[in-house]
């Protein structure tokens, strides 16, 4: 019988399938279709500190092998996430990793703080310095300084819940900004978030999307995902989860043998909610493929 329990820093996950924030709500909307006991994660949508009505529609449209999006972390704010929806995702048989986004730093910090106080039943952190459809969401993990300062700072907050910092992609060199946030103090990274992209009606001559740009995800992403997991990995920075275009098995496997000790299926949720536990079935008998007792064996086994 095949070992899936992963370990990323203080985190233990009975599995390293995690669903990505902003593509699974709150969990109670897809109870009907998934057993949660089956994940290893999950990760609920992002929340701000203030309530936000989100971006003007349109909101999303379909690109080639791939969804552009700007929802603008439309959410009620971080008192109504842990009034309202913590209670229920605490009855939950799986891990649960909060994600909010800060403004500022010090809201950040603010954000961490509350958590810590009001957040009992979340097994890690994860923040989100890399949204590209709001305001300033992109800088926070452009500067390899700030990400290792708003890391650090949410460490200090709340010591004894492990982090994990969502990196963009929009950078030059990702392997600087994933060493900052270990700097930091980070538990692992998540890497990566959304490409920033445009799509166009031609005939109006206007975007397509009413912010004007989008994140790109999807399978049309897993390639430049990978290399940037690969690339993290061989710097040994720190302990990866991996996001972009995964919604198969063989995503999964390519993503650890790449380096990645946990992934996350986010837009293969919205065609298919049950990719996630399909992979989770599928997973030990890819592992006996390789002659591997355990997720772990073939983590990094890159040639």
């Amino acid at each position: 019988m095949s070992e899936l329990s992963v370990s990323l820093g203080r985190l233990r996950l009975a599995n390293p399938i995690l669903v990505a924030s902003g593509t699974f709500g709150y969990a109670k909307e897809m109870a009907g279709l998934v057993d949660f006991a089956k994940l290893g994660g999950i990760v609920p949508k992002t929340v701000t500190a203030a309530p936000r009505a989100g971006n003007p529609p349109p909101r999303t449209v379909e690109t080639a092998s791939g969804m552009l999006n700007a929802i603008g972390l439309d959410n009620d704010g971080l008192e109504h996430f842990l009034t309202h929806h913590l209670p229920y995702l605490r009855t939950l048989p799986t891990s649960v990793i909060g994600n909010i986004a800060g403004k500022t730093e010090d809201e950040f910090v603010h954000m961490a703080s509350r958590v810590r106080e009001s957040g009992q039943g979340l097994a890690a952190l994860e923040l989100n310095l890399s949204c590209p459809n709001v305001s300033g969401g992109l800088d926070f993990a452009t500067d390899p300084d700030v990400t290792r300062r708003i890391v650090r700072k949410c460490r200090d907050a709340c010591p004894d819940l492990p982090l994990v910092a969502k990196l963009t992609p929009n950078v030059t060199d990702i392997t600087v900004i994933a060493k900052a946030a270990a700097d930091g103090g980070a538990d692992a990274v998540s890497a990566v978030n959304t490409f920033v992209g445009i799509a166009i009606d031609w005939r109006k001559r206007k975007p397509i999307l009413g912010n004007g740009t989008g994140g790109l995800s999807g399978p049309a992403i897993k390639p430049l995902a990978l290399r940037a997991v690969w690339r993290i990995a061989k710097a040994s920075a720190v302990p990866i989860i991996g996001v972009g275009g995964i919604g198969t098995l063989d995503d999964v496997m390519d993503f650890l043998v790449a380096g990645a000790s946990a992934v996350q299926i986010g837009t293969a949720n919205f065609y298919d909610p049950t990719a996630s536990v399909k992979i989770v079935d599928a997973l030990p008998a890819a592992l006996a493929t390789l002659g591997a007792a355990s997720v772990a064996a073939v983590v990094g086994t890159l040639q």
